[in-house]
């Protein structure tokens, strides 16, 4: 059985939206995209490439899988590109229809949390959530995801779309891994320990 690993930077608040371009995500007039990009540093390079050496499939909803797809499959400029365009990625969407544009892309049919369910199933490697947090909610709420891995930024915004909101699901973590950059980002790794309904 595979794992759902979460893969996410966050602010100290909380916050996950447009961490990497100004223009990554508007919504709700977030004036504040690209805000990761002043943390990079070679510990998150290391750390991240590490993770993507592992290989398994990635879990993407529509709105990340269509930014990812805009941005990497004709990057030239650095080890990831090859990566992303080779590795399986399963979209979750109810409005997107095959063939999907991207290589080695597979559309999610029904419901997504059920799709992904089936897919810990088979799948022996890690299944890998970038962004996408909608469909990471409908994941947590059937208690299906096993790890987190974030990228936690000493940056408070005050404002965006946060990966734990109000009325999610009750969750105990246990922290596995901790890593500080030079920067002062600490990339945790939590594993889900128990999950419940209710808290």
């Amino acid at each position: 059985m595979s794992k759902v690993v979460v893969v996410n930077n966050l602010t100290l608040d909380g916050v996950m939206q447009a961490p990497g371009r100004q223009d990554e995500d508007l919504r709700g007039g977030f004036q504040h995209g690209g805000w990761a990009l002043p943390y990079n540093d070679a510990v998150i390079g290391r750390v991240m490439g590490e993770r993507m050496a592992h290989g398994g499939a990635l879990l993407l909803g529509r709105r990340t899988y269509e930014d990812l797809y805009a941005v990497w499959p004709s990057r030239t400029d650095n080890p990831f590109t090859e990566v992303f365009n080779n590795t399986q990625k399963y979209v979750a969407s109810t409005t997107l229809e095959e063939p999907l544009p991207w290589s080695n892309s597979t559309l999610l049919k029904g419901d997504a949390a059920e799709a992904v369910a089936r897919l810990k199933e088979q799948q022996g490697e890690d299944l890998a959530i970038l962004g996408s947090g909608e469909l990471i909610k409908s994941l947590m709420r059937r208690n299906l995801v096993d790890q987190y891995l974030l990228l936690i930024h000493p940056l408070v915004l005050g404002s965006g779309r946060r990966l734990f909101t109000d009325g999610d699901a009750f969750a105990t973590l246990r922290l596995l891994d901790t890593v500080t950059t030079t920067t002062g980002v600490v990339i945790a790794t939590y594993q889900a320990a128990e999950l419940s309904g209710g808290g």
